[in-house]
C-alpha cells in the first residue's frame, strides 16, 4: 500500500531563525543533507541537490513564508527544473518556536501520484521515510555542533 504523506517532527535547540537558515541556505544544506546545494529561494526557484555518490537531484520552491514555512517539490525520474509536467512530491517544511528550541515538522506527500508501478510507489515512500528519520536526525545533530552557540548560523 502506498503511503500518502510521510510525516516527522524534531526539537532542535536553536532558534527559529538558526533553523530556518540552516533549511534554506546552501552552505549548511550541503554540510547536513546533500554534499552541495544551490538555492534560488524564490517560488518556482530552482534548487539543485549533489551528492558525489548519486549526481544531481532537482526540486523546485513552491512557497516560502520566512522564517516560518518552505516547500519544494521534488522532482522525480530524472526530472529538471524546467519541465512542465511535475512527476513529484511535495516536501514541506514548518517552523514553530518551542521554548528556547524550534520544533521542526517535515511532511512529504503525493508518493500515490508519482509515475511507477503501485510497488514502486510504496518502496519509493518507504526510502523516504527511512531517509527523512536520518537526514533530520543529522540535520539536528549539524546545529548542535556546527551552529549553535556560534552565534552565526
Amino acid at each position: 500500500m502506498v503511503p500518502e504523506r510521510i510525516e516527522r517532527e524534531i526539537l532542535i535547540e536553536a532558534p527559529r531563525e538558526v533553523v530556518w537558515s540552516v533549511i534554506t541556505e546552501p552552505e549548511h544544506v550541503g554540510r547536513w543533507f546533500s554534499d552541495s546545494a544551490a538555492i534560488d529561494l524564490r517560488p518556482g526557484g530552482e534548487l539543485t541537490l549533489t551528492w558525489d555518490e548519486h549526481g544531481p537531484v532537482y526540486w523546485r520552491v513552491e512557497r516560502i513564508d520566512p522564517p516560518r514555512f518552505v516547500s519544494f517539490h521534488w522532482l522525480r525520474g530524472g526530472q529538471g527544473p524546467g519541465d512542465p509536467e511535475l512527476n513529484s512530491t511535495l516536501v514541506e517544511f514548518s517552523l514553530a518556536e518551542e521554548g528556547q528550541g524550534t520544533r521542526l515538522r517535515m511532511v512529504e506527500s503525493g508518493f500515490g501520484g508519482l509515475a511507477g508501478s503501485e510497488e514502486e510507489k510504496a518502496q519509493d515512500a518507504e526510502e523516504h521515510r527511512r531517509g527523512w528519520e536520518l537526514e533530520l536526525d543529522e540535520l539536528r545533530d549539524y546545529v548542535s555542533v556546527h551552529v549553535r552557540g556560534s552565534g552565526q548560523p
